[in-house]
């Protein structure tokens, strides 16, 4: 039985324990802080025990780095502090409470299973002395346990789970934005950002990033606005297109929390720019963002274990560390998977559909390991976070729970052509390739002379593999799990 809430803590400092919700607006933790009256904190700890969450990948440190940066001087404009620290995160907040002799901690909810536990813990020893421990909804607008099949089972295919959250309660609205925060007047100690060298120096890989991106809630509002003005009335026709830039790109600023779903769905169903097919499609796919979380709660091991056990036994290619790099580096000879493994190298994004292209060509064209890949993406994407890279990358595999049979292969050749018709996104991205005609640009013969743009045929790699011939060994390789 949970104990009771302490009325005590009339003047004593709140503390609002921030992690992947990097934002003032739509914040119920803070929220709850501000209607307390009390001078307040927020405390973030760079937490890298993999006991507890999956330390972030270098792109994602990128991001951090701008993220936190973003926030301080916001919190700060505002009169509120941001407090830094490094290490265990459970004795941080403890001590951090003891310091000031807080009278409550707040925080919204992660859905991890090290993530759980950590904040079960926060929550128990917190109350163990008689002050307030709360957490509250802000990253999913349907938390997991809520949407659950009648036999309280989880749902393993999306449109059934989707289905199902429609019938459940409507997603709260989005909640103010505290002008004002009244922070505490004490002594802390706080890291300087620069000393958790989140940013990488020698080699300065991050010149693309910073093209692209503006971390932070700023940067995050201003590409939502930006979504809902120009690119909504075309979503639904182009966004499986990677040259139309349709897509809103809002993915790495929900991942750092620095907008929420609230918030984006709300802005979404009220624009009346375009069709309404355009809205439902786009909020759908926030969907498939909730139903990854649903299958992270229910399957803890998502980024480490097949969920169709049977692909334990998948006979995979563990020999060739050069084909790996091959397909890392955007050197396999097959133009739309090269375009998005640069497109990735360069700004730390990758389109969509491209996503589903070179994950299935790894898999399936090079027999390698999903978990390989699911490893780079969590490196190399910004937005890489812990439910919905994993659980797209078993998707694409097979071994998920969705009914995605492991016999669709994606052929790149084919759905370059189909999405990308006039070469815009290979031009791009692969340069090499850029004065060929549209006919020309999906394929490069695996043999004989083809004529770029004033160089060597050889400039760009022939293919490394024969599309043809890997599927139908990727086809028999099934077989031998299939009925297992």
């Amino acid at each position: 039985m949970e104990q009771p809430r302490p009325t005590d803590t009339h003047g004593r400092p709140s503390i609002v324990w921030l992690r992947d919700d990097l934002r003032l607006a739509d914040n119920p933790a803070l929220s709850a802080a501000v209607d307390e009256g009390n001078p307040l904190v927020l405390l973030f700890v760079l937490d890298d025990n993999p006991e507890v969450v999956r330390p972030r990948g270098a792109a994602g440190r990128w991001w951090l780095h701008g993220s936190l940066h973003s926030l301080g001087e916001r919190v700060a404009e505002r009169g509120g502090r941001l407090i830094l620290r490094r290490g265990d995160a459970f004795v941080e907040v403890l001590k951090l409470v003891e310091e000031l002799d807080a009278g409550a901690v707040f925080w919204n909810r992660r859905y991890g299973a090290g993530e759980r536990t950590q904040d079960s813990a926060v929550k128990r020893a917190v109350r163990d002395t008689g002050r307030v421990a709360e957490s509250f909804q802000g990253t999913l607008m349907y938390e997991p346990w809520t949407v659950t099949r009648e036999d309280g089972q989880p749902y393993g295919v999306y449109s059934a789970f989707w289905r199902a959250c429609a019938k459940t309660a409507e997603p709260r609205d989005p909640l103010a934005e505290p002008q004002k925060l009244n922070g505490v007047d004490a002594e802390l100690a706080c890291d300087a950002l620069d000393s958790w060298e989140l940013l990488p120096t020698a080699p300065d890989w991050a010149g693309g990033f910073r093209e692209e991106w503006t971390p932070g809630e700023p940067g995050a509002q201003s590409r939502l606005e930006e979504f809902v003005r120009e690119r909504i009335a075309r979503y639904s026709g182009q966004r499986d297109r990677p040259g139309a830039e349709a897509s809103s790109r809002l993915s790495p600023h929900l991942r750092f929390g620095e907008i929420s779903p609230f918030q984006v769905r709300a802005a979404v169903l009220a624009s009346r720019n375009g069709a309404a097919e355009n809205r439902s499609k786009f909020v759908a796919e926030l969907g498939w963002r909730e139903f990854n979380y649903s299958l992270l709660f229910f399957n803890p091991n998502l980024d480490s274990e097949n969920m169709r056990r049977n692909f334990d036994g998948f006979p995979w290619n563990r020999a060739d560390s050069a084909i790996l790099e091959k397909w890392q580096h955007g050197q396999t000879g097959i133009p739309l998977v090269d375009a998005g493994m640069r497109q990735l190298w360069h700004s730390g994004w990758m389109h969509n559909r491209v996503r589903m292209v070179v994950a299935s060509f790894l898999i399936k064209n090079l027999l390698i390991d999903w978990r390989e890949g699911e490893q780079w993406f969590w490196d190399t994407l910004v937005d890489a976070d812990p439910a919905n890279n994993a659980a797209n990358w078993q998707w694409v595999a097979g071994s998920g729970v969705d009914s995605a049979p492991f016999f669709r292969v994606f052929n790149p050749v084919l759905q370059s052509s189909k999405f990308d018709p006039q070469g815009d996104y290979i031009r791009r991205w692969v340069p090499e390739l850029a004065h060929l005609p549209a006919k020309q640009i999906h394929e490069r013969p695996a043999g004989g002379e083809v004529t770029l743009d004033g160089a060597a045929a050889d400039s760009y790699p022939r293919p490394i593999v024969d599309l043809k011939a890997t599927r139908a060994a990727a086809l028999a390789a099934f077989d031998q799990i299939k009925s297992h």
